[in-house]
């Protein structure tokens, strides 16, 4: 099975504080990762370290064939990410979202309006894709970035906090979603809190705490995260 993202012996530091240290995994073409921890715990920086908004201090982090420092822009090309809290841009409407998307994924606009017309009649959104960011509710924007990250066709999506300000059914149907992008070759890296709504989606699970690996295996074999002493 191909090998979608490499991580090894990672570390992260901001001035002389160290944010995550020595964090090594693998995950492999159409699997879903849970990344796990209290909050502090190291997942958020992970993440941006793995799409290089925070740079690392050590370590190496490669996309299929593709190092991040030596082929960092088709390196950026081979992810998508949907954030914890949306990341809109005020002067565009839903739809001009979409079509910026897709035109930077290079998506052919069949494909693109054939995936539009599914996501937002999913997401309850039909009838919002003329307004702009600030007319809609903290879950319409949250629904419109779920959708941008689910556009692009990448070998790696990543996802903070998947759930967080969806209703149930959107909460279904992101799950329906998050299959079939596994079905078709994508791995995803995603970090949660509620580990009983993923535990049916991810095989695997890294657990963090103190921005160390405290626990990593197979999602059936994990256990209470147990809260640790703060240092």
């Amino acid at each position: 099975m191909m090998r979608a993202l490499t991580v090894e012996e990672v570390s992260t530091s901001i001035g002389k504080k160290e944010l995550i240290r020595d964090i090594s995994f693998q995950v492999d073409s159409g699997e879903i990762m849970a990344l796990v921890g209290h909050n502090g715990a190291g997942k958020s920086t992970l993440i941006k370290t793995i799409m290089g908004i925070i740079e690392k201090t050590k370590g190496k982090i490669v996309i299929q064939a593709y190092d991040q420092d030596d082929h960092f822009l088709t390196f950026k090309q081979f992810i998508s990410y949907l954030p914890e809290e949306p990341l809109l841009l005020t002067e565009l409407t839903v739809m001009q979202h979409f079509q910026l998307y897709g035109m930077s994924y290079g998506l052919s606009e069949t494909e693109l309006h054939d995936k539009i017309d599914r996501y937002v009649e999913g997401f309850e959104l039909t009838d919002k894709l003329s307004e702009y960011p600030e007319a809609l509710s903290k879950g319409m924007r949250q629904k419109v970035q779920t959708i941008c990250a689910l556009l692009p066709n990448v070998p790696l999506l990543l996802i903070d906090e998947p759930f967080m300000g969806l209703d149930i059914y959107a909460m279904d149907f992101l799950v329906e979603l998050i299959r079939e992008k596994t079905q078709e070759g994508t791995s995803i890296l995603l970090t949660t809190h509620q580990l009983e709504r993923v535990k049916n989606i991810a095989s695997k699970f890294i657990m963090l705490q103190h921005g160390e690996m405290l626990n990593s295996g197979k999602i059936e074999d994990f256990e209470t995260i147990k809260r640790g002493s703060s240092k």
